[in-house]
């Protein structure tokens, strides 16, 4: 069973055995698609965790509202306002998750399983983690690159993750440069035997509010929004936030920055254009007409997805009636 879903069903159980009546064992089996051998060992760890496991007059199992520990636990007032500060921080810092699963285990409420861990992400962060600590090379399988407009293998010695636990810093063997890698785009990583063999090269690089590392170019811009633009821009780029100012004389919002691509702030300007006035960046106004020019000279989308589909995967398609 793959540690992740081990993982899941240890929280399932502890939120099982923390919500009233007790349950039977086969019960609790049944409900996990476990054995109740499997079930006792889960009751080791959770033991060796702390927990006060109990059972009633009918043999059933339930965790003690009371440890008689003194560690200090969360009142669900208490659960309510962290969860709310965490989610306020954006849906892209991964590790918030973690953070709400481990209020699970401390607190006087139930906090449901979807909220306790991403499993996906979680592992991905554990195996670059694990790359970091012993200074060894990673693959990043089936990276989806919006760069390259690919999917393909990446052979990375991991440097640092960035802030928000969103991207990774590393060194990239076939292009002997330092990327940034969204964690959201990697499908698997896999750990390999060879020792860093870059580590001169290696730096962490200078971020723009949108996640984008120090390139070749870099473009000053000043933006006027309007509420409700800043608000979605915040809510999409949590980086952007420390550069927004309201002009409270003026009734707008004020985005001043420097990026290192106009691609993601371009998105965002012609999908709210009326709410949006560009004060100072030429470039950014020369990049949005090469994009409105590309808008009517588009592809047909079926022959742009010939470009980024996997080799197995255009195997399968049959050909067209004639």
């Amino acid at each position: 069973m793959p540690n992740q879903t081990k993982i899941l069903r240890v929280f399932q159980l502890i939120n099982m055995l923390k919500m009233q009546p007790p349950k039977t064992m086969g019960h609790l089996a049944v409900v996990l698609d476990s054995t109740e051998r499997t079930l006792y060992r889960y009751f080791n760890l959770l033991e060796e965790l702390g927990f006060d496991l109990k059972r009633d007059e009918l043999n059933r199992v339930f965790i003690a509202p009371d440890n008689g520990s003194h560690e200090p636990s969360f009142s669900r007032e208490e659960v309510v306002f962290l969860k709310k500060l965490l989610q306020s921080v954006g849906k892209k810092v991964k590790i918030k998750d973690s953070i709400l699963g481990k209020l699970l285990v401390h607190s006087d409420v139930q906090i449901g399983t979807q909220l306790a861990l991403n499993a996906h992400l979680g592992k991905i962060v554990e195996s670059i983690g694990r790359g970091i600590d012993t200074k060894r090379q990673i693959v990043l399988r089936k990276y989806h690159s919006i760069h390259t407009n690919s999917i393909s293998d990446r052979i990375v010695e991991p440097i640092a993750f960035t802030e928000n636990y969103d991207s990774l810093v590393a060194f990239e063997i076939a292009s002997k440069q330092n990327k940034l890698f969204n964690l959201e785009r990697i499908t698997s990583v896999e750990l390999t035997r060879h020792p860093f063999r870059n580590g001169k090269n290696h730096q962490v690089a200078e971020l723009d509010p949108f996640g984008f590392s120090r390139g070749d170019h870099e473009y000053p811009i000043e933006l006027h929004l309007s509420m409700r633009a800043a608000l979605l821009l915040k809510e999409e780029y949590p980086r952007t936030a420390d550069f927004i100012r309201p002009v409270e004389s003026k009734g707008y919002y004020s985005f001043k920055a420097k990026l290192y691509d106009l691609r993601p702030i371009s998105r965002f300007v012609l999908g709210l254009s009326q709410e949006i006035n560009i004060v100072d960046s030429q470039q950014l106004i020369d990049h949005l007409d090469i994009q409105l020019k590309n808008i009517t000279k588009q592809k047909p989308l079926e022959e742009n997805s010939r470009k980024v589909m996997p080799r197995s995967a255009k195997k399968t398609i049959a050909p067209r009636n004639k």
